[in-house]
């Protein structure tokens, strides 16, 4: 079992990456090949796993990235290619979140994903994100700023509930600092793409 592969990005393909690790080439299924560059050095979590048809290796940026794929290979009816699908059609944050809230009909947005499944992944998974949903929480905590907390509060009174503000937190914590009425913009932008 591989736990990382260390080495430079050779090619980056539409649904995995080579990674040349001492001379040898390793194709590694990623959901995001596209936010990496040939020739940059990585370190790339790696699961490993073996079927009838073959073995592969799934690569993630961060081990929680890698623990969120294997709770999705956890539901019943979820494979390695939906579950990298899923990933790779969704940030991380809003992923749990959601999972978390259990927003089955968000779910269901994603590639290959009807409500039965949906309602699956939240029945199999509500709850049990742990460390992963916790770790969101903790870095959202820090960085909320004041500019951040006032347009959050704006989108409340719009009418938006806590649940919907909530999933979008974390994609407006990664932006730099904004002023409040820029984060609102973003804010209503990521709520309408629904």
């Amino acid at each position: 079992m591989y736990e990382y592969l260390a080495g430079k990005i050779s090619a980056i393909k539409p649904n995995y990456l080579v990674i040349d690790v001492g001379g040898v080439g390793y194709k590694v299924f990623s959901p995001t090949p596209f936010a990496y560059q040939e020739g940059q050095k990585v370190q790339v979590f790696i699961e490993q796993i073996v079927r009838d048809t073959g073995i592969a290796l799934y690569g993630f940026r961060s081990e929680a990235d890698k623990g969120l794929f294997l709770k999705l290979l956890s539901v019943s009816g979820i494979g390695p290619k939906s579950a990298l699908a899923i990933m790779a059609a969704e940030d991380s944050n809003s992923l749990a979140a959601a999972i978390e809230q259990g927003e089955v009909k968000y779910l269901t947005h994603f590639p290959g994903v009807g409500k039965k499944t949906a309602s699956q992944i939240v029945l199999d998974l509500k709850g049990k994100l742990g460390d992963y949903v916790q770790k969101l929480n903790q870095a959202s905590d820090q960085e909320v700023g004041p500019e951040l907390n006032d347009a959050l509060l704006a989108l409340l009174a719009l009418g938006y509930t806590q649940k919907e503000v909530d999933r979008i937190t974390p994609k407006l914590a990664e932006e730099d600092e904004l002023s409040a009425e820029q984060y609102i913009k973003k804010g209503l932008a990521l709520l309408l793409k629904k």
